[in-house]
C-alpha cells in the first residue's frame, strides 16, 4: 500500500496531470496541423503546380539502402519509389 499512496501523491502534485494534458494537446495539435495541410495547403499548391497529385509524391529522407533500391521503394517509409 506504501508504493500506491507515494504514487497518488506523485500524481497529485500535477506532473502526471501536467504531462497528460501535454499528450492531449500535442495530439490535438498534430490533428490540426494534418487537417490543415491536407485540406487547405496542398489543393492549392496543386491548383498552381497544374493538378499534380501529391498522394503519390514523397521524399525520400536519408539514403535508401541497397535491398530498398531494389525493391524500389523508400528505405524510410517503405513505400513504393515508382507511381502505380
Amino acid at each position: 500500500m506504501g508504493m500506491l499512496k507515494e504514487f497518488r501523491e506523485f500524481a497529485v502534485k500535477g506532473n502526471v496531470m501536467d504531462l497528460a494534458v501535454g499528450v492531449i494537446i500535442g495530439a490535438a495539435f498534430g490533428k490540426i496541423v494534418d487537417s490543415l495541410v491536407n485540406d487547405l495547403i496542398m489543393p492549392v499548391i496543386s491548383r498552381f503546380a497544374g493538378g499534380l497529385d501529391f498522394s503519390q509524391h514523397f521524399a525520400a529522407c536519408g539514403a535508401t539502402s541497397r535491398s530498398a533500391r531494389r525493391a524500389r521503394t523508400c528505405c524510410c517509409c517503405a513505400r513504393s519509389a515508382t507511381p502505380s
